[in-house]
Protein backbone atom coordinates (compact mmCIF):
# COMPACT_ATOMS: atom_id res chain seq x y z
CA UNK A 1 0.00 0.00 0.00
CA UNK A 2 1.42 3.05 -1.08
CA UNK A 3 0.96 6.54 1.09
CA UNK A 4 -0.18 9.75 -0.21
CA UNK A 5 2.16 12.38 -0.10
CA UNK A 6 0.80 14.52 2.65
CA UNK A 7 0.59 10.79 4.77
CA UNK A 8 4.02 10.27 4.41
CA UNK A 9 5.24 13.75 5.23
CA UNK A 10 3.42 12.84 8.64
CA UNK A 11 4.81 10.15 9.29
CA UNK A 12 8.62 11.74 8.59
CA UNK A 13 7.72 14.86 10.18
CA UNK A 14 6.71 12.69 13.49
CA UNK A 15 9.79 10.56 12.91
CA UNK A 16 11.94 13.87 12.75
CA UNK A 17 10.45 14.97 15.83
CA UNK A 18 11.00 12.36 17.94
CA UNK A 19 14.70 11.80 16.97
CA UNK A 20 15.11 15.93 17.66
CA UNK A 21 12.68 16.51 20.60
CA UNK A 22 12.91 15.06 24.43
CA UNK A 23 10.91 12.41 25.47
CA UNK A 24 8.57 14.79 27.03
CA UNK A 25 7.74 16.74 23.76
CA UNK A 26 4.82 14.73 22.70
CA UNK A 27 3.83 15.60 19.08
CA UNK A 28 0.33 15.42 17.25
CA UNK A 29 -0.23 14.88 13.71
CA UNK A 30 -3.42 16.47 12.60
CA UNK A 31 -5.34 14.92 9.97
CA UNK A 32 -9.08 15.28 8.53
CA UNK A 33 -11.93 13.02 9.18
CA UNK A 34 -11.18 10.53 6.14
CA UNK A 35 -8.62 11.52 5.03
CA UNK A 36 -6.52 8.50 5.90
CA UNK A 37 -4.66 8.47 9.83
CA UNK A 38 -4.86 4.66 9.64
CA UNK A 39 -2.09 4.64 7.20
CA UNK A 40 0.06 6.82 8.88
CA UNK A 41 -0.74 4.82 12.12
CA UNK A 42 0.57 1.54 10.72
CA UNK A 43 3.69 3.36 8.98
CA UNK A 44 4.97 4.64 12.24
CA UNK A 45 4.61 0.88 13.92
CA UNK A 46 6.18 -0.78 10.86
CA UNK A 47 9.38 1.36 10.94
CA UNK A 48 9.59 1.29 14.59
CA UNK A 49 9.18 -2.52 14.77
CA UNK A 50 11.55 -2.60 12.02
CA UNK A 51 14.41 -0.59 14.60
CA UNK A 52 13.55 -3.17 16.91
CA UNK A 53 11.00 -1.05 19.09
CA UNK A 54 7.74 -2.62 20.83
CA UNK A 55 4.84 -0.52 19.84
CA UNK A 56 0.71 0.04 21.65
CA UNK A 57 -1.80 1.52 19.71
CA UNK A 58 -4.47 2.69 21.91
CA UNK A 59 -8.23 4.01 20.90
CA UNK A 60 -11.40 4.07 22.44
CA UNK A 61 -13.96 2.23 20.08
CA UNK A 62 -13.29 -1.44 18.38
CA UNK A 63 -14.01 -0.36 14.94
CA UNK A 64 -11.12 1.66 15.43
CA UNK A 65 -9.12 -0.88 16.61
CA UNK A 66 -9.92 -3.22 13.64
CA UNK A 67 -9.34 -0.40 11.07
CA UNK A 68 -5.33 -0.35 12.19
CA UNK A 69 -5.19 -4.65 12.63
CA UNK A 70 -5.99 -4.42 8.89
CA UNK A 71 -3.94 -1.58 7.92
CA UNK A 72 -0.95 -2.54 9.33
CA UNK A 73 -1.56 -6.06 7.70
CA UNK A 74 -1.47 -4.62 4.78
CA UNK A 75 1.35 -2.55 4.82
CA UNK A 76 3.48 -4.66 6.86
CA UNK A 77 2.62 -8.45 6.97
CA UNK A 78 5.35 -9.20 8.30
CA UNK A 79 4.64 -7.08 11.92
CA UNK A 80 3.52 -9.70 14.48
CA UNK A 81 0.18 -8.09 15.54
CA UNK A 82 -1.86 -8.57 18.92
CA UNK A 83 -4.93 -7.42 20.36
CA UNK A 84 -6.14 -6.67 23.47
CA UNK A 85 -9.75 -5.79 23.61
CA UNK A 86 -12.97 -6.95 25.82
CA UNK A 87 -15.26 -5.78 23.12
CA UNK A 88 -13.67 -8.22 20.72
CA UNK A 89 -12.67 -10.61 22.92
CA UNK A 90 -8.96 -10.53 22.52
CA UNK A 91 -6.64 -10.65 25.31
CA UNK A 92 -2.88 -10.84 23.23
CA UNK A 93 0.05 -8.51 24.68
CA UNK A 94 3.54 -10.26 23.56
CA UNK A 95 3.37 -9.32 19.99
CA UNK A 96 5.44 -6.56 18.68
CA UNK A 97 2.40 -4.20 18.16
CA UNK A 98 -0.16 -4.56 20.22
CA UNK A 99 -2.98 -2.60 19.43
CA UNK A 100 -5.77 -2.02 22.47
CA UNK A 101 -9.09 -0.06 23.79
CA UNK A 102 -7.78 2.17 26.40
CA UNK A 103 -10.47 0.76 28.75
CA UNK A 104 -9.31 -2.61 28.65
CA UNK A 105 -5.46 -1.98 29.20
CA UNK A 106 -5.57 0.37 31.40
CA UNK A 107 -4.65 -1.37 34.37
CA UNK A 108 -2.18 -4.14 32.70
CA UNK A 109 0.77 -1.91 31.86
CA UNK A 110 3.17 -4.61 33.66
CA UNK A 111 2.05 -7.15 32.19
CA UNK A 112 2.53 -5.69 28.52
CA UNK A 113 5.90 -5.01 29.61
CA UNK A 114 8.81 -2.71 27.84
CA UNK A 115 6.65 -0.76 25.50
CA UNK A 116 8.95 2.07 23.02
CA UNK A 117 6.33 3.70 21.19
CA UNK A 118 2.62 4.46 21.89
CA UNK A 119 -0.13 5.88 19.12
CA UNK A 120 -3.35 7.44 20.51
CA UNK A 121 -5.75 7.27 17.95
CA UNK A 122 -8.63 10.11 18.40
CA UNK A 123 -6.55 11.78 20.87
CA UNK A 124 -8.86 14.27 21.05
CA UNK A 125 -10.59 12.37 23.36
CA UNK A 126 -8.04 12.45 26.23
CA UNK A 127 -9.25 14.38 29.16
CA UNK A 128 -7.41 17.85 29.83
CA UNK A 129 -6.20 17.12 33.25
CA UNK A 130 -6.66 14.95 36.27
CA UNK A 131 -5.85 10.79 36.68
CA UNK A 132 -7.81 9.46 33.65
CA UNK A 133 -6.76 5.70 32.28
CA UNK A 134 -4.36 7.63 29.71
CA UNK A 135 -2.46 9.04 32.21
CA UNK A 136 -2.23 6.65 34.83
CA UNK A 137 -1.82 3.84 32.23
CA UNK A 138 1.56 6.34 30.71
CA UNK A 139 2.64 6.73 34.09
CA UNK A 140 2.84 3.00 34.87
CA UNK A 141 4.54 2.36 31.44
CA UNK A 142 7.44 5.03 31.76
CA UNK A 143 7.74 3.57 35.24
CA UNK A 144 9.26 0.22 32.96
CA UNK A 145 10.52 2.35 30.37
CA UNK A 146 11.48 6.15 31.43
CA UNK A 147 12.49 6.71 27.21
CA UNK A 148 8.64 5.69 26.77
CA UNK A 149 7.88 7.84 23.05
CA UNK A 150 4.00 8.86 22.75
CA UNK A 151 2.47 10.54 19.44
CA UNK A 152 -0.81 11.12 18.98
CA UNK A 153 -3.80 11.75 15.82
CA UNK A 154 -6.18 13.67 15.68
CA UNK A 155 -8.82 15.26 13.02
CA UNK A 156 -9.78 18.04 15.68
CA UNK A 157 -6.98 19.66 17.65
CA UNK A 158 -9.68 21.79 20.40
CA UNK A 159 -11.39 20.93 22.98
CA UNK A 160 -14.68 22.87 23.19
CA UNK A 161 -14.37 23.08 27.10
CA UNK A 162 -10.81 23.32 27.67
CA UNK A 163 -8.92 25.06 24.19
CA UNK A 164 -6.25 23.79 22.10
CA UNK A 165 -4.85 20.13 22.91
CA UNK A 166 -1.17 21.50 23.13
CA UNK A 167 0.70 23.35 24.81
CA UNK A 168 3.31 23.38 27.87
CA UNK A 169 1.61 21.68 30.50
CA UNK A 170 -0.76 19.71 28.16
CA UNK A 171 -0.04 15.84 27.66
CA UNK A 172 0.66 16.92 23.41
CA UNK A 173 3.31 19.84 23.23
CA UNK A 174 3.10 20.85 19.59
CA UNK A 175 1.84 19.74 16.10
CA UNK A 176 4.66 18.45 13.96
CA UNK A 177 2.06 18.30 10.82
CA UNK A 178 -1.32 19.92 10.12
CA UNK A 179 -3.44 19.23 6.91
CA UNK A 180 -6.94 20.85 6.55
CA UNK A 181 -9.61 20.06 4.89
CA UNK A 182 -9.57 22.12 2.13
CA UNK A 183 -6.62 21.14 1.11
CA UNK A 184 -7.51 17.64 1.12
CA UNK A 185 -10.85 18.46 -1.18
CA UNK A 186 -8.76 20.40 -3.50
CA UNK A 187 -6.27 17.76 -3.77
CA UNK A 188 -9.26 15.41 -4.56
CA UNK A 189 -8.43 13.14 -1.56
CA UNK A 190 -12.00 14.33 0.28
CA UNK A 191 -15.38 14.65 -1.04
CA UNK A 192 -16.54 18.22 -1.51
CA UNK A 193 -19.42 19.78 0.86
CA UNK A 194 -22.49 21.29 -0.13
CA UNK A 195 -25.30 22.76 1.93
CA UNK A 196 -28.84 24.30 1.84
CA UNK A 197 -29.65 25.02 5.60
CA UNK A 198 -33.30 23.70 6.39
CA UNK A 199 -36.19 26.04 5.52
CA UNK A 200 -37.40 24.13 8.80
CA UNK A 201 -34.69 25.27 10.80
CA UNK A 202 -35.20 24.90 14.20
CA UNK A 203 -34.62 28.80 16.75
CA UNK A 204 -32.33 28.07 19.16
CA UNK A 205 -32.48 31.61 20.92
CA UNK A 206 -34.22 30.22 24.05
CA UNK A 207 -32.23 26.73 25.00
CA UNK A 208 -30.60 27.25 27.91
CA UNK A 209 -26.07 26.37 28.10
CA UNK A 210 -24.91 24.08 30.35
CA UNK A 211 -21.02 23.41 30.91
CA UNK A 212 -21.03 25.10 27.44
CA UNK A 213 -23.33 22.79 25.41
CA UNK A 214 -27.25 23.44 25.14
CA UNK A 215 -29.45 21.73 27.69
CA UNK A 216 -30.32 18.17 26.89
CA UNK A 217 -33.84 18.54 28.39
CA UNK A 218 -34.12 21.78 25.96
CA UNK A 219 -33.21 19.85 23.14
CA UNK A 220 -35.29 17.07 23.10
CA UNK A 221 -38.16 19.55 23.58
CA UNK A 222 -37.42 22.04 21.04
CA UNK A 223 -36.60 19.02 18.17
CA UNK A 224 -38.44 15.56 19.69
CA UNK A 225 -41.74 17.46 18.21
CA UNK A 226 -44.93 15.14 15.63
CA UNK A 227 -44.67 18.19 13.63
CA UNK A 228 -41.00 19.17 13.45
CA UNK A 229 -39.97 15.31 12.70
CA UNK A 230 -42.25 14.76 10.40
CA UNK A 231 -41.33 17.58 8.66
CA UNK A 232 -37.49 17.40 8.54
CA UNK A 233 -38.36 14.03 7.89
CA UNK A 234 -40.32 15.00 4.40
CA UNK A 235 -37.45 17.33 3.88
CA UNK A 236 -34.68 15.20 4.20
CA UNK A 237 -36.54 12.59 1.60
CA UNK A 238 -37.40 15.17 -0.94
CA UNK A 239 -33.59 15.82 -0.65
CA UNK A 240 -32.10 12.45 -1.01
CA UNK A 241 -33.82 11.46 -3.87
CA UNK A 242 -30.52 10.55 -6.03
CA UNK A 243 -28.56 9.94 -3.07
CA UNK A 244 -26.83 6.48 -1.66
CA UNK A 245 -26.55 6.80 1.99
CA UNK A 246 -27.63 9.44 4.57
CA UNK A 247 -26.57 9.72 8.13
CA UNK A 248 -28.91 11.42 10.57
CA UNK A 249 -27.94 12.82 13.76
CA UNK A 250 -30.72 12.66 16.74
CA UNK A 251 -31.05 14.59 20.24
CA UNK A 252 -31.93 11.84 21.40
CA UNK A 253 -32.86 8.04 22.17
CA UNK A 254 -36.46 8.66 21.33
CA UNK A 255 -36.33 11.05 19.08
CA UNK A 256 -34.34 9.31 17.18
CA UNK A 257 -36.98 6.26 17.45
CA UNK A 258 -39.65 9.24 16.07
CA UNK A 259 -37.39 10.13 13.30
CA UNK A 260 -37.47 6.06 12.32
CA UNK A 261 -41.27 5.62 12.58
CA UNK A 262 -41.72 8.81 10.97
CA UNK A 263 -39.81 7.69 7.25
CA UNK A 264 -40.96 4.31 7.56
CA UNK A 265 -45.02 5.50 8.33
CA UNK A 266 -45.29 8.62 5.81
CA UNK A 267 -42.59 8.04 3.31
CA UNK A 268 -42.23 4.08 3.02
CA UNK A 269 -38.55 3.80 3.51
CA UNK A 270 -36.44 1.78 5.83
CA UNK A 271 -33.98 3.62 8.53
CA UNK A 272 -31.85 2.30 10.66
CA UNK A 273 -30.38 3.19 14.16
CA UNK A 274 -27.89 2.67 16.33
CA UNK A 275 -27.47 4.32 20.19
CA UNK A 276 -25.79 3.60 23.24
CA UNK A 277 -28.86 1.16 23.69
CA UNK A 278 -28.19 -1.13 21.01
CA UNK A 279 -26.91 -4.33 21.30
CA UNK A 280 -23.47 -4.91 20.35
CA UNK A 281 -24.67 -7.52 17.50
CA UNK A 282 -27.92 -5.69 16.62
CA UNK A 283 -24.96 -2.51 16.00
CA UNK A 284 -22.95 -4.41 13.85
CA UNK A 285 -25.99 -5.73 11.82
CA UNK A 286 -27.62 -2.27 11.13
CA UNK A 287 -24.35 -0.64 10.26
CA UNK A 288 -23.00 -3.33 8.03
CA UNK A 289 -26.09 -3.49 6.49
CA UNK A 290 -26.00 0.52 5.98
CA UNK A 291 -22.80 -0.59 4.34
CA UNK A 292 -23.89 -2.86 1.70
CA UNK A 293 -26.45 0.02 1.05
CA UNK A 294 -29.65 -2.02 1.57
CA UNK A 295 -30.48 0.76 4.67
CA UNK A 296 -30.40 4.50 2.56
CA UNK A 297 -31.38 5.84 6.41
CA UNK A 298 -29.48 5.58 9.20
CA UNK A 299 -30.39 7.44 12.21
CA UNK A 300 -28.24 7.47 15.28
CA UNK A 301 -27.52 9.40 18.79
CA UNK A 302 -23.89 10.27 19.42
CA UNK A 303 -22.44 7.16 18.43
CA UNK A 304 -21.39 7.59 14.72
CA UNK A 305 -19.24 10.77 15.09
CA UNK A 306 -15.68 8.51 15.51
CA UNK A 307 -14.20 5.68 14.26
CA UNK A 308 -17.22 4.90 11.55
CA UNK A 309 -16.09 4.65 8.05
CA UNK A 310 -19.07 4.67 5.52
CA UNK A 311 -17.39 6.37 2.53
CA UNK A 312 -20.92 6.54 0.41
CA UNK A 313 -22.46 8.81 3.27
CA UNK A 314 -23.19 11.52 0.61
CA UNK A 315 -25.77 13.21 2.71
CA UNK A 316 -25.64 14.37 6.45
CA UNK A 317 -28.67 15.49 8.40
CA UNK A 318 -27.59 17.44 11.73
CA UNK A 319 -31.33 17.06 13.32
CA UNK A 320 -29.85 18.57 16.71
CA UNK A 321 -28.32 21.23 18.05
CA UNK A 322 -24.82 21.71 19.72
CA UNK A 323 -22.62 24.28 20.46
CA UNK A 324 -19.49 21.92 20.55
CA UNK A 325 -17.27 22.62 17.66
CA UNK A 326 -15.70 19.02 17.89
CA UNK A 327 -18.94 17.47 17.30
CA UNK A 328 -19.90 19.48 14.24
CA UNK A 329 -17.07 18.90 13.13
CA UNK A 330 -17.69 15.11 13.54
CA UNK A 331 -20.86 15.20 12.11
CA UNK A 332 -20.17 16.85 9.06
CA UNK A 333 -16.90 15.02 8.39
CA UNK A 334 -19.11 11.78 8.14
CA UNK A 335 -19.46 12.63 4.86
CA UNK A 336 -15.98 13.66 3.70
CA UNK A 337 -14.93 10.17 2.16
CA UNK A 338 -14.46 9.69 -1.40
CA UNK A 339 -16.48 6.92 -3.02
CA UNK A 340 -17.50 5.71 -6.36
CA UNK A 341 -20.25 7.57 -7.64
CA UNK A 342 -19.96 10.16 -5.29
CA UNK A 343 -19.73 13.68 -6.81
CA UNK A 344 -20.03 15.24 -3.30
CA UNK A 345 -21.81 15.03 0.45
CA UNK A 346 -24.99 17.46 1.34
CA UNK A 347 -24.99 18.78 5.03
CA UNK A 348 -28.69 19.75 5.88
CA UNK A 349 -28.60 21.95 8.89
CA UNK A 350 -32.17 21.70 10.72
CA UNK A 351 -30.35 23.32 14.08
CA UNK A 352 -28.29 26.42 13.26
CA UNK A 353 -24.99 24.76 13.40
CA UNK A 354 -23.63 26.50 10.40
CA UNK A 355 -24.24 29.08 10.98
CA UNK A 356 -23.32 29.01 14.74
CA UNK A 357 -19.56 27.61 14.37
CA UNK A 358 -19.12 28.68 10.64
CA UNK A 359 -16.83 26.46 8.04
CA UNK A 360 -15.71 23.50 9.00
CA UNK A 361 -11.56 23.97 7.93
CA UNK A 362 -11.68 27.05 10.19
CA UNK A 363 -12.78 25.89 13.60
CA UNK A 364 -9.73 26.48 15.12
CA UNK A 365 -8.16 28.69 12.93
CA UNK A 366 -10.12 31.76 13.73
CA UNK A 367 -13.33 30.44 15.42
CA UNK A 368 -16.67 32.79 14.72
CA UNK A 369 -18.75 33.85 17.50
CA UNK A 370 -21.68 31.96 18.04
CA UNK A 371 -24.30 33.42 16.55
CA UNK A 372 -27.76 32.77 16.08
CA UNK A 373 -29.54 33.39 12.32
CA UNK A 374 -33.22 35.73 12.87
CA UNK A 375 -36.23 34.12 12.60
CA UNK A 376 -39.34 35.02 9.93
CA UNK A 377 -41.69 32.34 10.10
CA UNK A 378 -42.74 28.88 12.18
CA UNK A 379 -44.63 26.23 12.24
CA UNK A 380 -47.70 25.68 14.04
CA UNK A 381 -47.43 22.58 15.34
CA UNK A 382 -51.81 22.15 15.48
CA UNK A 383 -52.33 22.30 12.09
CA UNK A 384 -48.85 22.20 10.35
CA UNK A 385 -49.41 25.63 8.61
CA UNK A 386 -46.07 28.35 8.08
CA UNK A 387 -47.22 31.32 9.98
CA UNK A 388 -45.38 34.49 10.43
CA UNK A 389 -42.98 34.51 12.97
CA UNK A 390 -44.50 37.23 15.27
CA UNK A 391 -47.99 35.64 15.71
CA UNK A 392 -48.75 34.79 19.05
CA UNK A 393 -52.15 33.03 17.79
CA UNK A 394 -52.40 30.89 14.54
CA UNK A 395 -54.78 32.49 12.57
CA UNK A 396 -55.76 29.27 10.56
CA UNK A 397 -56.55 27.03 13.92
CA UNK A 398 -56.43 29.40 16.94
CA UNK A 399 -53.63 27.46 18.60
CA UNK A 400 -51.85 30.42 20.80
CA UNK A 401 -47.87 29.79 21.17
CA UNK A 402 -46.11 29.54 24.46
CA UNK A 403 -43.14 33.03 24.73
CA UNK A 404 -40.41 30.16 23.15
CA UNK A 405 -42.18 28.75 20.64
CA UNK A 406 -40.29 26.75 17.97
CA UNK A 407 -39.84 29.12 15.57
CA UNK A 408 -38.75 28.26 11.65
CA UNK A 409 -36.61 29.79 9.33
CA UNK A 410 -38.02 30.09 5.52
CA UNK A 411 -34.34 31.68 4.22
CA UNK A 412 -31.58 29.07 3.86
CA UNK A 413 -28.63 30.29 5.38
CA UNK A 414 -26.16 31.10 2.83
CA UNK A 415 -22.84 30.46 5.21
CA UNK A 416 -20.86 27.58 3.79
CA UNK A 417 -19.73 24.91 5.33
CA UNK A 418 -16.43 24.87 3.87
CA UNK A 419 -14.55 27.81 2.60
CA UNK A 420 -14.64 28.50 -0.83
CA UNK A 421 -11.63 27.00 -3.04
CA UNK A 422 -11.38 30.81 -4.26
CA UNK A 423 -12.42 32.87 -1.62
CA UNK A 424 -10.60 34.47 0.89
CA UNK A 425 -7.13 32.39 1.70
CA UNK A 426 -6.32 30.53 4.81
CA UNK A 427 -3.95 32.37 7.68
CA UNK A 428 -0.31 31.49 6.05
CA UNK A 429 -1.63 30.45 2.78
CA UNK A 430 -0.80 32.41 -0.37
CA UNK A 431 -1.28 32.42 -3.66
CA UNK A 432 1.57 32.08 -6.32
CA UNK A 433 2.30 33.48 -9.50
CA UNK A 434 5.98 32.24 -10.41
CA UNK A 435 8.32 30.03 -9.41
CA UNK A 436 12.05 30.12 -9.97
CA UNK A 437 14.65 26.73 -9.53
CA UNK A 438 18.31 26.77 -9.42
CA UNK A 439 21.28 24.87 -7.99
CA UNK A 440 22.09 25.49 -4.36
CA UNK A 441 25.41 24.60 -2.88
CA UNK A 442 25.55 24.58 1.47
CA UNK A 443 29.01 26.37 2.46
CA UNK A 444 31.01 24.15 4.24
CA UNK A 445 32.48 25.72 8.04
CA UNK A 446 35.86 27.10 8.01
CA UNK A 447 38.42 24.37 8.86
CA UNK A 448 36.58 21.20 8.18
CA UNK A 449 38.53 18.89 6.50
CA UNK A 450 37.63 15.75 4.25
CA UNK A 451 33.25 16.97 3.84
CA UNK A 452 31.77 17.58 0.48
CA UNK A 453 29.67 20.13 -0.02
CA UNK A 454 26.22 18.56 -1.44
CA UNK A 455 24.11 20.45 -3.66
CA UNK A 456 20.58 20.79 -3.32
CA UNK A 457 17.55 22.49 -5.61
CA UNK A 458 16.41 25.81 -4.63
CA UNK A 459 13.00 26.47 -5.21
CA UNK A 460 11.72 29.85 -4.96
CA UNK A 461 7.93 31.13 -4.78
CA UNK A 462 6.91 34.43 -5.76
CA UNK A 463 3.48 34.84 -4.12
CA UNK A 464 0.78 37.99 -5.05
CA UNK A 465 1.26 40.03 -2.22
CA UNK A 466 4.98 40.05 -3.55
CA UNK A 467 6.42 37.91 -0.58
CA UNK A 468 9.11 35.09 -1.60
CA UNK A 469 9.38 31.69 -0.01
CA UNK A 470 12.21 29.04 -0.36
CA UNK A 471 12.49 25.48 -0.33
CA UNK A 472 15.34 23.21 -0.85
CA UNK A 473 15.11 19.65 -2.44
CA UNK A 474 18.05 17.55 -1.52
CA UNK A 475 17.88 14.72 -4.41
CA UNK A 476 21.81 14.10 -3.60
CA UNK A 477 21.56 13.19 0.07
CA UNK A 478 22.13 9.63 0.43
CA UNK A 479 18.94 7.23 0.02
CA UNK A 480 17.54 6.64 3.67
CA UNK A 481 18.04 9.99 4.97
CA UNK A 482 16.03 12.30 6.01
CA UNK A 483 16.34 15.48 3.67
CA UNK A 484 16.40 12.55 0.45
CA UNK A 485 13.35 11.15 1.69
CA UNK A 486 11.34 14.85 1.56
CA UNK A 487 12.83 15.32 -1.63
CA UNK A 488 11.23 12.01 -2.81
CA UNK A 489 7.83 13.09 -1.07
CA UNK A 490 8.17 16.73 -3.20
CA UNK A 491 9.20 14.70 -6.41
CA UNK A 492 6.18 12.42 -6.19
CA UNK A 493 3.92 15.47 -6.34
CA UNK A 494 5.55 17.52 -8.83
CA UNK A 495 7.61 14.96 -11.02
CA UNK A 496 6.81 13.39 -14.43
CA UNK A 497 4.63 10.56 -13.66
CA UNK A 498 6.50 7.26 -14.33
CA UNK A 499 9.51 9.05 -14.21
CA UNK A 500 12.72 8.59 -11.11
CA UNK A 501 13.92 11.62 -9.47
CA UNK A 502 17.12 12.68 -10.79
CA UNK A 503 19.99 12.51 -8.54
CA UNK A 504 21.94 15.56 -9.83
CA UNK A 505 20.63 19.17 -8.31
CA UNK A 506 21.51 20.66 -12.06
CA UNK A 507 19.11 18.00 -13.53
CA UNK A 508 16.73 18.44 -11.44
CA UNK A 509 16.66 22.03 -12.55
CA UNK A 510 17.06 21.65 -15.73
CA UNK A 511 13.99 20.28 -15.87
CA UNK A 512 12.32 22.58 -13.63
CA UNK A 513 13.67 24.97 -15.78
CA UNK A 514 11.82 23.44 -18.89
CA UNK A 515 8.31 23.31 -17.17
CA UNK A 516 8.21 19.82 -16.76
CA UNK A 517 7.56 19.54 -13.39
CA UNK A 518 4.14 20.51 -11.57
CA UNK A 519 3.99 24.05 -10.29
CA UNK A 520 1.76 24.94 -7.33
CA UNK A 521 -0.84 27.68 -7.31
CA UNK A 522 -1.60 28.14 -4.16
CA UNK A 523 0.84 27.20 -1.13
CA UNK A 524 0.65 26.89 2.91
CA UNK A 525 3.79 27.93 4.82
CA UNK A 526 4.64 26.79 8.46
CA UNK A 527 7.25 28.69 9.87
CA UNK A 528 9.51 26.56 11.61
CA UNK A 529 9.46 27.40 15.85
CA UNK A 530 12.58 29.80 16.80
CA UNK A 531 13.78 29.90 13.25
CA UNK A 532 14.03 32.02 10.35
CA UNK A 533 13.20 29.31 7.86
CA UNK A 534 10.27 27.94 6.68
CA UNK A 535 8.35 24.82 5.40
CA UNK A 536 5.84 24.53 2.30
CA UNK A 537 3.02 22.39 2.64
CA UNK A 538 -0.17 21.66 1.56
CA UNK A 539 0.93 22.68 -1.93
CA UNK A 540 -2.57 23.04 -4.74
CA UNK A 541 -2.01 22.62 -8.26
CA UNK A 542 -5.53 23.52 -9.65
CA UNK A 543 -7.94 26.05 -8.54
CA UNK A 544 -11.26 24.17 -8.59
CA UNK A 545 -11.71 20.35 -8.45
CA UNK A 546 -14.18 18.13 -9.20
CA UNK A 547 -13.56 14.75 -7.74
CA UNK A 548 -14.43 11.84 -10.25
CA UNK A 549 -15.76 8.07 -8.86
CA UNK A 550 -12.41 6.90 -9.14
CA UNK A 551 -11.10 9.82 -6.91
CA UNK A 552 -9.22 11.57 -9.16
CA UNK A 553 -8.97 15.49 -9.58
CA UNK A 554 -9.92 17.49 -13.02
CA UNK A 555 -9.82 21.15 -13.06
Amino acid sequence: MELRPYQLEAVLAAQQHVRTHPSADAPLIVIPTGGGKTPVIATLCRDAVRAGQRVLVLAHVKELLGQTTDKLRQIAPECPVGIYSAGLGRKQLHAAVTIASIQSIHRQAHRLGRVDLVLIDECHLVPPGGEGMYRKFLASAREINPALRLIGLTATPYRMKSGPLCGPNQMFRSICFEIGVRELIEQGYLSPLVTTTSARSVDTSQLRVVRGEFAQRDVERLVDTEAIVRAACTEVVEATRDRQGTLLFAASIAHAHHIQTALREHHGVGCGLVSSQTPGAERDRTIAAFRRKELKYLANVSVLTTGFDAPHVDCVALLRPTMSAGLYYQMCGRGLRVASGKRDCLVLDFAGNIARHGPIDGLWKDPPKPRRAPAVTKLCPSCEELIAGGCRICPHCGFEFPPSATQLRAVPDEGLIVSSVDGPLLPHQYEVINVWYSVHVKSVPTGVQGVRARRSMRVTYLTRDGRTFSEWVCCEHPPGWYPRLCAERWWAMRGPAGQAMPTDAEALVALGQAGQLREPVRITVRWQPGSRFCRIVAPVFIRTTNTTAAGEVRS
